[in-house]
């Protein structure tokens, strides 16, 4: 079954193809270039804006990357440790028998 909007569509127009995207919860660098570039391209050439915001969005950008960086970091010393503090624990419980 044809769908109603492609029986609007004259004869020989090929239908939009829709695809299913899932659905992100968070933005990386690419997402943040792409406002980027929108914004420069949509900004008035009367008043453009300041070079320093851009500079700020960019630093504010490399920040979050370099703390989400340092999470993965202290999250992978935590599962280390946790796994060294259980071999410790086992070593320690065999010496006391």
């Amino acid at each position: 079954m044809a769908d109603p909007i492609s029986s609007l569509l004259p004869v020989g127009v090929p239908a939009a193809k829709t695809s299913a995207k899932a659905h992100k919860t968070t933005l990386d660098q690419s997402d943040f270039l792409t406002l980027m570039s929108a914004q420069l391209k949509n900004q008035d050439p009367t008043k453009p804006v300041d070079n320093s915001e851009y500079v700020a969005q960019m630093a504010q950008f490399s920040t979050v990357n370099g703390i989400a960086a340092m999470n993965g970091a202290i999250a992978q010393s935590n599962t280390t440790l946790a796994a060294i503090t259980n071999r410790l624990d086992t070593l320690i419980a065999a010496t006391k028998r």
